[in-house]
């Protein structure tokens, strides 16, 4: 009997009519297809973003070393902004530069005297102010180029929007951020100036 009725549901028109399969596999397909093309177009976005930074703040940073970098600091950072939007134009980009008397000074705090013995810097306690702002830092290095034979942090920031909408849908990011670092020591142009802290006590 179940053969039977198979058979005479194999004669239906509509069960042997084979047209439209393929649009149905291919609204079941596409979905996936879709995410990984632009996810594979993101990665490859962030990349080329990462790569383009990185080689315009080590073509700035070895500028910025020589004595004619001291006063064109703002135009350097004018070429890497342009070297950036050029291949993504609403990015934001910003820059920070901090500079120390040797390598062995980059991001370390300024001293100070651990009167309660807790390992870390209270209020009350006496510090040795390295960058003259009259407060413990936790990294002593002086916001700047510095000069001759110091040795320079420069950090530059890019901020840009996604091509795709797919971070957004999994709950991360919409704006990506990249920073590239770069640290150089100053040409010895001139003697490198010295720098003595000042104790300060609260």
């Amino acid at each position: 009997m179940a053969n039977v009725l198979r058979r005479r549901l194999a004669r239906l028109p509509l069960l042997r009519d084979r047209r439209g399969v393929s649009a149905v596999e291919f609204g079941m397909t596409a979905p996936i297809l879709f995410m990984v093309v632009f996810g594979t177009l993101q990665v490859a976005q962030s990349y080329y973003v990462r790569t383009v930074l990185t080689g315009a703040v080590n073509a700035a940073a070895r500028k910025s070393s020589l004595q004619s970098g001291q006063t064109s600091s703002a135009t350097l950072d004018q070429l890497v902004a342009q070297m950036i939007k050029y291949v993504m134009p609403t990015a934001s980009v910003t820059f920070t530069r901090r500079n120390y008397a040797e390598f062995t000074s980059v991001g370390m705090p300024e001293d100070f005297t651990d009167t309660n013995k807790n390992g870390k810097y209270d209020s009350t306690e006496c510090f040795v102010d390295m960058n003259g702002n009259g407060v413990w830092d936790a990294d002593m290095g002086k916001t700047g180029l510095g000069g001759a034979n110091d040795v320079v942090v420069y950090t530059v920031t890019v901020s840009y929007r996604q091509w795709f909408g797919f971070a957004k849908m999994f709950g991360l990011p919409e704006y990506q951020t990249v920073p590239q670092t770069t640290i150089l020591k100053n040409q010895p142009f001139a003697t490198q100036a010295s720098r003595t802290g000042t104790s300060v006590c609260p």
